[in-house]
């Protein structure tokens, strides 16, 4: 074994021209996520207390895609949804169509671990969330007035919004007008602006054991009911004995190829190495789909692949390794 490593995400894919404060901004949060895990990992946590407690700190904070900051659906209402998998035994939770969970990621985990089921939503997630005592709170806690702006401009722009974080300076650099024909399409339908910032983390802790967790509140503008690659363990999550990962982008690409369990599928039927799985499925899974990853290995090895212009990513090792980067 190699010791331990943690990688973190906030989206892959990001605004050419996102003011530099806002880049800084992005760095010191995955930075202080990493040194969050870090410590727990020296104080030897297991790899799935890691994920979730790294994940709860990204949901806090308003400045990605999860728990408060939330992209809004049709409605201006918030819709999150979180995965999370212990990859000893392969065991999943994960929970969609949350509106007062304040932690999407925790509700997961205790889907996981005092539920019979792998997988609640809705109504019956709110219910399970009642019934375990959660921390709950008003819808309109998720809710920024940076959403409520962005809201506006997708509906405006009569599209679905990947990128609802670009700042108002930002937005004359932007193509927010009537789709035309070099827009990225999900599912055959344009989309005005590319940058999902779903969260994740994956880890390996010095025991060799692999964990993921993934949390978002989705695409802005997105119909109401809409259900990603996130909360989908094989798609946008998923852990076993030989690695942990992490997905974002293009959730329906993410979906179809089934990314995060063909990184293992491919470490352990073609005998890659992770970096060489990761790059695979990048390369060949996503047809024509845009998308990252983050992952880690049980041999303490830490890998990233994105086919965006860019993604918000950190990683940590055991040996000393540290980085926290944007573009590519």
């Amino acid at each position: 074994m190699g010791g331990w490593a943690i990688a973190v995400h906030g989206g892959a894919g990001v605004d050419p021209n996102l003011p530099q404060e806002r880049q800084e901004e992005a760095k010191k949060l995955l930075a202080r996520c990493l040194d969050l895990g870090i410590s727990a990992l020296r104080s030897n946590l297991p790899a799935i207390d890691v994920v979730e407690l790294v994940v709860r700190e990204l949901e806090t904070d308003p400045l990605f895609n999860s728990g408060r900051g939330s992209a809004l659906t049709e409605k201006g209402t918030v819709e999150m949804e979180a995965s999370i998998m212990d990859g000893p035994k392969r065991r999943c939770g994960a929970v969609s169509g949350l509106t007062t969970v304040k932690n999407p990621i925790s509700l997961a985990r205790l889907v996981m671990e005092k539920s019979p089921h792998s997988y609640l939503a809705f109504s019956g997630a709110e219910e399970f969330a009642r019934q375990q005592g959660v921390e709950t709170v008003d819808n309109g806690y998720f809710i920024t007035g940076e959403n409520l702006g962005m809201l506006k401009l997708a509906k405006e722009a009569n599209s679905i919004l990947f990128d609802y974080r670009i700042p108002a300076v930002g937005l004359e650099s932007c193509s927010v007008g009537p789709p035309d024909d070099n827009l990225l399409a999900m599912n055959g339908l344009p989309i005005s602006l590319y940058a999902p910032e779903t969260v994740g983390c994956v880890v390996v802790d010095s025991q060799g054991r692999c964990a993921a967790a993934t949390s978002t509140g989705g695409l802005m503008n997105k119909m109401t009911g809409r259900i990603g690659d996130s909360p989908l363990i094989g798609a946008g999550t998923y852990a076993c004995d030989l690695c942990g990962v992490s997905c974002t982008g293009e959730g329906e690409a993410i979906i179809r190829g089934t990314l995060a369990r063909d990184v293992a599928a491919v470490m352990e039927y073609k005998g890659l190495s992770l970096q060489e799985a990761v790059d695979f499925v990048v390369n060949e899974r996503l047809d024509e789909g845009r998308a990252g990853l983050i992952a880690v290995s049980r041999n303490g090895e830490v890998a990233c692949r994105f086919n965006t212009n860019a993604m918000f990513r950190g990683f940590a090792t055991e040996d000393g390794f540290t980085e926290v980067g944007i573009w590519d």
